[in-house]
């Protein structure tokens, strides 16, 4: 089933997730929902609390990512293959170079800004299956990872902009705030 996006504004995009276990009520049905509605969105990562949920859950699949110049054949194969839940995750560490990449949201369509990251990250996190992991993951599949741990940590994109392109987008976010955007796919925002 396909769910609504929560727009830039929605209080529950502000919110810490928190941490759930194997028994939280439909959660196959909604990590397939997520993967639903992501797909439908056009997205390549989807955070719980972008479709009203806040929890520590998010998804991505960088298979969306697989044209981006200057990836070598290798990477380019790990982008498409990329496709995993991640449930309590918690970046234990941020390394590397800090490079910049233009960032979108499903929760604020129609903004892009380059924003910069470090390029490694190590996280801990469990998968649908509730097994936990340890791994390491750079580049493009880091940069997903990074925008949607943010999303669980109640930090949009924007935040990441200096005060001067937060100005420029004002009007904008306002906008999205109240509904005056239109998208290709179901959006539920928060009218003030």
């Amino acid at each position: 089933m396909i769910l609504p996006v929560y727009a830039y504004g929605s209080p529950v995009l502000r919110k810490k997730g928190v941490e759930i276990d194997m028994d939280y009520p439909g959660l196959d049905t909604l990590i397939e929902n997520m993967f639903e509605t992501m797909e439908n969105s056009g997205g390549v990562g989807l955070a719980a609390p972008q479709i009203g949920k806040a929890i520590r859950l998010f998804i991505v699949d960088t298979s969306g990512f697989a044209e981006i110049e200057g990836l070598t054949e290798q990477e380019r194969k790990e982008v498409i293959e990329f496709k995993k839940v991640f449930i309590n995750a918690y970046i234990e560490k941020e390394e590397g170079e800090v490079w910049s990449f233009n960032e979108g949201c499903l929760s604020i369509p129609d903004i892009h800004e380059d924003v910069k990251r470090p390029k490694i990250i190590h996280i801990r996190y469990m998968d649908e299956h509730f097994n936990e992991h340890k791994e390491t993951y750079k580049g493009i599949m880091a940069r997903v990872i990074q925008h949607e741990y943010d999303h669980t940590e109640g930090i949009m994109f924007t935040d990441h902009l200096s005060s001067f392109k937060k100005r420029l987008l004002k009007r904008k976010l306002e906008n999205i705030t109240k509904g005056k955007i239109r998208t290709t796919y179901p959006m539920k925002f928060s009218r003030k």
